[in-house]
């Protein structure tokens, strides 16, 4: 069901959007189109909600419109400054086409765009209706020939304890950083310990034991690691496939390290900085550790890298570990099922479909304790930790889609 907030902001978009594509007619002509335009968007909004089901996002076509009226005011400025129909066609859909994630859809988006702007030049049409229609024929494009949902509503205003896979801990800020466990630690009442002595990401591998896992199998090493991680030190070798490159540089610049999360090396020499790993902990009043932080951040000046809030669960018999990785009011949830490798190492993987491991990308509404989480089953990854030639070392692999995208290879050394 619609709500009066959604509505106007759909009433926002299509008002600002009708506007930009009468722009060229004269103001007059533009208040009525934009009058016409947060109507019709609010409408087409009301029509949406009514006929959504539970735990389902907005109609495809009402999501197609939305984007195709926040693209407009960007068409528009584009033709201003001098673009025309071709670059502000390529533009448009290179955008949502790196939207979309899918590295078929990347490479999709602009030659779409392209293709629009070449049809468009010729009728004059004004470069708000150029933007506008290369991102509706690229989303209609896509949605026509890959059928599976990039992401899926899991649940809406779910208590926290009805998704065990999700970990609930969101930043308060617009800044993670390397300060976010004590500032959670000031808000829970807990006692904070930073670069807590002898910790590891889990308590014990055997609460992560189950069917595909005997921690009794487990190399002493691998179980050292785990479970007293902060005795360790880490080397890191990040490998990027080329085609992620560009995009992930850009993320990074825009959004990963003025958030302070998720920020990784691009390159050796930016490993070279050095990696400093430490976990910092909460514990409550009996003095149990509640949560753990593992935090890595360049050692030359102790800039971000990534922050993630371990935690471990078991359902049916089997034990998860679910890594949440704090956003401004969500989070990024990690969870992998644990697996026994042949020479002693041990495996966490996002790659199979038992109904718990997977990515979700949670909104947290903490005054009411409750949740609204998306499923991202395009995303995948995989964690092992194993001895190679009496050395210790881990390789974590992701993909999109099924494209490898990143393998980040870690060295490990035990600390002096």
């Amino acid at each position: 069901m619609a709500t009066a907030s959604s509505l106007g902001f759909a009433a926002a978009i299509g008002g600002v959007g009708g506007a930009c594509f009468a722009a060229r007619r004269g103001p007059r002509v533009a208040a009525l189109a934009g009058l016409a335009g947060a109507a019709g968007l609010a409408t087409s909004e009301a029509v949406a909600r009514a006929h959504q089901r539970p735990n389902e996002i907005p109609a495809l076509w009402q999501r197609i419109a939305v984007s195709a009226a926040l693209v407009a005011p960007a068409g528009s400025a584009a033709e201003a400054a001098g673009a025309g129909p071709r670059t502000i066609g390529t533009l448009a859909g290179a955008t949502v086409g790196a939207l979309g994630i899918r590295p078929q859809k990347v490479v999709m988006g602009p030659l779409v765009g392209l293709a629009v702007g070449t049809l468009l030049r010729r009728t004059g049409a004004p470069g708000s209706v150029v933007a506008a229609a290369a991102v509706v024929a690229q989303r209609v494009l896509s949605a026509a020939v890959f059928r599976d949902p990039q992401v899926s509503l899991l649940a809406e205003r779910a208590r926290t304890e009805d998704l065990p896979f999700v970990v609930p801990r969101p930043a308060r800020s617009r800044y993670v950083g390397t300060d976010y466990v004590h500032a959670l630690a000031e808000e829970l009442g807990g006692t904070y310990t930073p670069d807590s002595r002898d910790t590891g990401i889990v308590a014990s591998l055997d609460a992560l034991a189950g069917p595909d896992l005997d921690p009794r199998e487990v190399d002493p090493l691998v179980r050292e690691f785990y479970e007293h991680t902060t005795r360790f030190a880490l080397d890191i070798v990040p490998r990027w496939r080329a085609w992620v490159r560009p995009g992930y540089l850009a993320y990074r610049t825009a959004v990963a390290r003025p958030l302070g999360q998720a920020s990784m090396p691009m390159n050796q020499r930016e490993a070279q900085r050095g990696i400093r790993s430490r976990i910092d902990t909460i514990s409550g009043v009996d003095g149990t550790v509640s949560v753990r932080g593992w935090i890595r951040s360049f050692a030359d000046d102790d800039e971000p890298i990534i922050l993630g809030i371990y935690t471990t669960y078991e359902v049916d018999g089997a034990g998860y570990v679910s890594v949440g990785f704090p956003l401004p009011e969500g989070s990024f949830t990690a969870t992998l099922r644990p697996q026994n490798r042949p020479d002693g190492g041990l495996t966490l993987t996002s790659r199979v479909d038992d109904g718990q491991a997977g990515h979700y990308l949670s909104y947290v509404d903490t005054a009411a304790d409750e949740l609204t989480t998306l499923a991202v089953p395009g995303f995948e990854e995989r964690l092992d930790v194993f001895l190679r030639d009496g050395v210790l070392r881990a390789e974590h692999a992701f993909r999109i889609f099924g494209y490898p995208f990143l393998t980040l290879d870690y060295r490990i050394t035990r600390k002096p």
